[in-house]
């Protein structure tokens, strides 16, 4: 009889408890928001990285215009389209497309004579809050 209620205790013990459920519940949102954490972190840092690295790319025909040119762009919109060369002959755009946003949709800004570098450019996204502070990302 005794060996009969044993098995008969295990055999009712089939769903889980009310308590085991939260607990369990309780786990996997701290789980998740630990994701969300370290996944947004890391969105930020490839925006970052990537605003670095356009903005190292368009150094590239902002130079080839000063070749060409003996002076720096007035603004970026003169790398897609430039003046007629001083001989007068016209000019191929120094870059395909139109100058892109940054990461965060934001247009780069361009100062020739820059507080930065006075004698060359300042080059630079406003980062993630668009607005001149601590988060800017620049050629210096």
């Amino acid at each position: 009889m005794i060996r009969s209620r044993g098995v008969r205790r295990a055999r009712q013990r089939h769903a889980f408890t009310l308590m085991e459920v939260l607990l369990v519940l309780a786990i996997l949102v701290i789980l998740g928001s630990l994701a969300v954490f370290a996944f947004g972190n890391a969105k930020m840092k490839a925006n970052i990285d990537s605003a670095k690295s356009q903005i190292g790319l368009l150094s590239t025909p902002i130079n080839m215009y000063l070749n060409d040119y003996n002076q720096y762009p007035d603004d970026l919109s003169q790398l897609r389209n430039p003046p007629a060369r001083p001989n007068g002959q016209a000019a191929p755009p120094y870059i395909e497309n139109d100058v892109p946003l940054d990461p965060w949709n934001n247009p780069y800004q361009y100062h020739k004579g820059g507080q930065h570098h006075p004698d060359s450019y300042d080059l630079y996204s406003l980062g993630p809050n668009g607005v001149e502070d601590a988060n800017v990302i620049g050629n210096w």
